[in-house]
């Protein structure tokens, strides 16, 4: 199984990035991430073994239970890399819970030693082809972060697709290890600025 920790945004505020995903919606170079998949990635498993499942599914529930409900902020938008050839398109995210998750799950997993340093974003397109860059983005978005999820991801032709295997709470937020029906649904979402302004 392809398997990584992340947060979804509440559907108020994927639907509000698909106004700047369609920045670059029109460009034949670029592939818009599906608006209902759009998270930021804490820690990236890749390849496991499902038999790992219930290690990982504790430790979701221990990690989360250690950091209380935060607001993440959405700015400005930039490349990665930064200079030359951008391949991802993103959106930078802030909120003071990002690092502790992100860390405290790399700390109990031997297999995260040495992967990339956090960056936290949320990905809105990736370049399949030659493309040119868009005008950078500022997006005045924020929302209630209450919850970490273990997601499974499928390689397919269309685009990876993601499927829940299981939320856990953040601090104080009620029972960890619930399982509401879709991405994004039961956060409290604030739309500071939908209006997606350009820098």
């Amino acid at each position: 199984m392809r398997l990584f920790f992340g947060i979804f945004p509440p559907r108020q505020v994927q639907e509000a990035l698909k106004t700047a995903q369609d920045k670059v919606a029109g460009y034949r170079g670029w592939k818009v991430g599906k608006t209902d998949q759009l998270h930021i990635t804490l820690l990236f498993l890749g390849e496991t073994d499902e038999a790992r499942l219930p290690e990982l599914r504790e430790l979701g529930r221990r990690v989360a239970s250690t950091v209380p409900a935060f607001q993440v902020q959405l700015g400005g938008t930039g490349y990665f890399p930064a200079s030359g050839a951008p391949r991802v398109w993103f959106v930078k995210a802030l909120g003071d819970g990002l690092e502790p998750l992100a860390a405290a799950l790399r700390q109990a997993l031997p297999e995260a030693e040495g992967k990339e340093k956090f960056h936290p974003h949320l990905t809105l397109a990736r370049k399949k082809s030659p493309a040119p860059r868009v005008a950078p983005l500022t997006l005045d978005l924020a929302f209630q972060a209450r919850e970490v999820c273990l997601v499974e991801s499928t390689l397919d032709p269309r685009g990876s697709q993601y499927r829940v295997l299981e939320r856990f709470v953040l601090k104080g937020q009620g029972v960890a290890g619930r399982r509401p029906q879709a991405a994004g649904q039961d956060q409290e979402a604030v739309l500071l600025n939908h209006s997606s302004r350009e820098a």
